[in-house]
């Protein structure tokens, strides 16, 4: 949401809430068609149900050629070219993992066949080999595109529910654990998908721990060792730029371009997606990107007395679709997460917010919005002259806010044809003003199925109050508005 700075005093008692200052936060906030030129097998990756197909003959009188062998752990067999020019077939098999081959056809045609193989969603990435084509020289293969085909909306059906694994990576005093979190564990990350969890997001602070710009190695691996518990347990996960000191809208005390996109600032943010798109570029389609948090508050010449500056923020974003979409592997066709203006409904749900052109094609882009409405109830824990505590929640008013701003997401969602990730949600327990437990749970349970109505994706922001970082277990107010989204 977009939060004003007569809320930072509230922010540091909060115990669940992401939200876009430090102070909230320490509070607690393939598969691919491989196709080989020339005689050449094409050799696809091998994925968990990949298999693959051998190639069409188009050469002379040759023998056809044999399909490929099933894939082992460290790779696969590249089908045998025939040997009077039919092209080779494409290299099947089931690893998690295999790295396509190709063959070289001996043959005097000019032009092989093709061979197909397709990835299961963790597939490696598929590459036809070069051809050799006897007299005359085949064109190489081509790199087929990794694992399965994506589509977002499809996609947002299987995404269930979510959680954040908050406070933790994205935290800014020491890596993982310097806001009070324990280090993740594989137990944790079983335990929510055992619950019903179906995607986990991983908020990171890259900028933080990065030497001269250049990401720490060990926070990579780290990353991917917890993102490969996640897709390992059968769940989605969601990597991004998370707040990390306010770097993206230069929103820092004292910074005379604040809430302005500088170059500087766009230079940055491409180097870090390079990066990152290039460590992960094995990791399967099951792993989502996202551009960045709440910090897209970006207003015309950083006055936020005037409009919303859309031109930049647009910017961004384009500049993070084209940027992902340049790397190798699973980069050029994984789905990417947009943001909003500063996550919030109404500021992004206008004609000038633009979504980005994607060199992979349409139907691949989230929209990614939060949602802390109204945060009387949902964060505010001291008076403030601007409003009081809320500690119940559930009248008619409050439950007409709550559909109105869904409905007008859903639409906006359905005109633009971009699903939506709702990537935070949550209300606080409450320290000097307890929340009604009855409330908390009926909040949860009306913005659960408010999403899943309207086929948005609902990813709760937790720090450990609502899910244990042990065993991944539910409190009792998120396990009965689960209970209740089921009936």
């Amino acid at each position: 949401m977009l939060w004003t700075s007569k809320l930072s005093i509230s922010l540091l008692l909060l115990g669940v809430l992401g939200c876009s200052s430090n102070a909230g936060k320490q509070a607690g906030d393939g598969g691919g068609n491989a196709r080989a030129g020339a005689a050449s097998g094409g050799g696809g990756a091998g994925g968990l149900s990949g298999s693959g197909g051998a190639g069409a003959s188009n050469g002379g009188s040759g023998t056809a050629a044999q399909s490929g062998g099933a894939g082992v752990s460290a790779g696969e067999t590249a089908g045998t070219a025939g040997t009077g020019g039919g092209a080779g077939g494409s290299g099947g098999g089931a690893p998690a993992a295999g790295a396509g081959g190709s063959a070289l056809g001996t043959g005097s045609n000019t032009t092989g066949g093709a061979g197909s193989g397709s990835n299961g969603p963790q597939g490696g990435a598929a590459n036809g080999g070069a051809a050799n084509g006897g007299a005359a020289n085949g064109s190489g293969g081509t790199s087929g595109a990794a694992g399965d085909a994506v589509d977002a909306a499809t996609m947002a059906k299987a995404m269930g529910f979510g959680a954040n694994i908050g406070n933790t990576f994205d935290n800014t005093t020491a890596w993982e654990t310097g806001w009070g979190e324990p280090a993740v564990t594989q137990a944790y990350v079983n335990g929510m998908a055992s619950r019903g969890v179906k995607t986990v997001r991983v908020p990171v602070a890259w900028n933080t721990y990065a030497v001269n710009g250049v990401i720490d190695a060990t926070k990579m691996a780290r990353v991917k060792e917890v993102v490969g518990w996640i897709e390992s347990a059968g769940m989605y996960s969601i990597v991004n730029i998370h707040w990390d000191g306010g770097w993206i809208d230069n929103d820092t005390d004292g910074n005379a371009n604040k809430y302005e996109l500088t170059d500087d600032v766009k230079t940055k943010f491409a180097s870090y997606w390079t990066q990152i798109a290039a460590g992960f570029a094995a990791v399967g389609n099951k792993t989502i990107f996202e551009a960045l948090n709440e910090e897209s508050k970006f207003y015309v010449n950083g006055d936020t007395n005037q409009a919303p500056d859309y031109v930049a923020l647009n910017t961004l974003n384009q500049l993070f679709v084209t940027t992902v979409r340049a790397q190798s592997g699973y980069n050029k066709s994984r789905a990417l997460l947009i943001a909003g203006f500063t996550t919030d409904i109404d500021l992004t749900c206008v004609d000038s917010f633009s979504v980005p052109t994607d060199p992979a094609g349409a139907g691949k882009l989230f929209l990614s919005i939060h949602y802390y409405t109204p945060y009387t109830f949902c964060g505010l824990d001291t008076v403030e002259s601007w409003g009081s505590p809320q500690t119940t929640w559930g009248s008619d008013s409050d439950q007409s806010t709550l559909d109105g701003l869904f409905t007008k997401l859903g639409s906006f969602s359905s005109q633009r044809h971009i699903p939506v990730i709702l990537g935070e949600f949550g209300v606080t327990v409450g320290q000097s003003y307890p929340r009604d437990p009855a409330s908390r749970s009926l909040w949860m349970e009306t913005v659960v199925k408010a999403s899943f109505s309207r086929g948005i994706v609902p990813v709760l922001w937790d720090t450990g109050s609502d899910i244990s970082r042990t065993d991944g277990s539910f409190s009792t107010a998120l396990q009965t508005a689960m209970t209740d989204v089921k009936q």
